[in-house]
């Protein structure tokens, strides 16, 4: 979900619209023929079909079924749902839309050990990157305090890496509280050591500023070999900054620890 990208899909809505208005109309509201599904199956099957549809590429028809299924009550077909409409996948991009369907199934909540746990963290994260940046023309306005404790209540209940480092960030910055960078150290450690690329190469800046030049530099580099490359270059920037001032031995000694690091994790 980027909830700053606005892909307006108007064509295939249109579309959308009719064939859902002329399924709700009727009285079967099969999909397929052949499916043996109608808007009267259980919410799984319902579930099951969308998913199918939706990996044949029949979108339209995928979200259908998610949508009856949700009205069922399924968890998983509510956050297939808001997925499409957060990514304008199938359907016209809609943040809103995707921040309400998320919010049902946070207020939801999930049981210990439930099947739905994944759903339910995905929709905290979701929430919580949308109280951080808001939805222009929307009621939902930018809260960081809200973001911060979603990403609180993920990184410390379930141990996400993601959300312990999208906390540790807001910590270093003040943002939705005060400062704490020994906590921001703290969770940023956490996330590294599951090899959350980006929480270890702030954590190895953090390290180099502190003086621990050849390991910190060591993260930074280790970071680059698992980043995703739409990532990588706010992490390449970081690495070459740290680069050009560091000795070169503390070059040499980084280069050789960064695969240890980069195999082991430590």
């Amino acid at each position: 979900m980027l909830t700053s990208e606005f892909r307006l899909f108007r064509s295939s809505i249109m579309g959308l619209s009719i064939a859902l208005s002329a399924a709700i109309a009727s009285p079967a509201g099969a999909f397929d023929i052949n499916a043996g599904v109608t808007k009267e199956s259980g919410p799984f099957d319902l579930f099951k079909f969308g998913f199918k549809a939706y990996k044949s590429g029949q979108k339209e028809e995928a979200v259908e079924a998610y949508k009856y299924a949700a009205e069922k009550g399924h968890t998983g077909s509510r956050w297939a749902l808001a997925n499409m409409y957060a990514d304008g996948d199938g359907v016209t991009q809609d943040d809103f839309e995707a921040f309400k369907i998320y919010s049902e199934i946070a207020q939801q909540g999930v049981e210990p050990g439930s099947e739905d746990t994944g759903f339910f963290i995905n929709a905290l994260l979701s929430l919580a990157s949308y109280y951080k940046h808001g939805i222009p023309g929307s009621p939902v306005k930018t809260d960081l305090n809200q973001a911060r404790q979603l990403y609180f209540q993920v990184a410390s209940t379930f141990g996400v890496p993601e959300a312990q480092f999208q906390l540790a960030q807001m910590m270093l910055s003040g943002d939705g509280g005060s400062a704490n960078p020994l906590q921001a150290k703290k969770w940023l450690n956490q996330a590294r050591k599951s090899g959350h690329p980006g929480a270890m190469s702030v954590f190895g800046n953090i390290l180099f500023q502190e003086g621990q030049s050849a390991r910190g530099l060591a993260m930074m580099t280790a970071a680059l070999d698992r980043c995703k490359p739409k990532d990588c270059g706010w992490m390449e920037s970081l690495q070459e900054q740290a680069f050009s001032v560091a000795t070169e031995g503390d070059r040499r000694a980084a280069v050789s620890l960064s695969h240890n690091i980069a195999t082991s994790g430590d």
